[in-house]
């Protein structure tokens, strides 16, 4: 990439996009960067629910495509949230406190319990295991983008509403991270990986 553009490719071509340069005046500067994370947070949404979606689509495991369902649910209600409150932002300038109080508090990935036969049934070198290790990724970008975006804002219902997200994904996150340990733990067995 250069200051003034970024290189693309166009079959067999090669070129440089423009990038517009302008000035804002502070608060318009202020009001992109909220739409901005807000569309990022969008997509970022999708992407993981796109992700989960997919894993329990291919998934022989039942146990494990009923997490990545309700993972995949549970994106597609942040998707909807966010959508809600950039909507109710460009309109209005602010974020939506109703819909604030009414957010879901998360509760259905958290309650989730890992039994032994679902980690058994998941090879440690297999999809599932790739596709845990991928989300875990995933989610730990998406927890580092709202609790940054939190710990940055001086509005409280932004403040309030990146917190809340970044905990939701944080559930998402242990889960995962639980899910890999009990893998790894596998695997380790299974190979005699043990120092004793």
């Amino acid at each position: 990439m250069c200051a003034s553009g970024r290189w693309g490719i166009d079959g067999k071509r090669l070129f440089l996009f423009k990038r517009k340069s302008f000035t804002k005046n502070p608060v318009d500067m202020n009001k992109q960067s909220v739409t901005d994370i807000l569309k990022q947070s969008i997509i970022m949404e999708h992407r993981g629910k796109a992700l989960y979606e997919q894993v329990a689509a291919q998934t022989g495991n039942d146990d494990v495509r009923k997490i990545f369902n309700v993972m995949a649910e549970e994106e597609q209600t942040h998707i909807d949230f966010l959508q809600k409150q950039l909507a109710h932002y460009n309109k209005q300038g602010s974020f939506d406190n109703n819909e604030l109080e009414k957010a879901p508090d998360g509760e259905a990935i958290a309650n989730t319990i890992l039994d032994e036969k679902m980690v058994k049934d998941i090879s440690g070198s297999g999809f599932e295991a790739a596709a845990i290790s991928a989300a875990i990724d995933m989610e730990n970008k998406s927890v580092e983008v709202y609790a940054n975006r939190a710990a940055e804002t001086d509005d409280p219902n932004e403040k309030e509403l990146f917190e809340w997200l970044a905990n939701w994904e944080k559930g998402h996150h242990k889960l995962l991270i639980d899910m890999n340990e009990q893998l790894t733990e596998k695997i380790w067995y299974d190979n005699n990986f043990w120092p004793f």
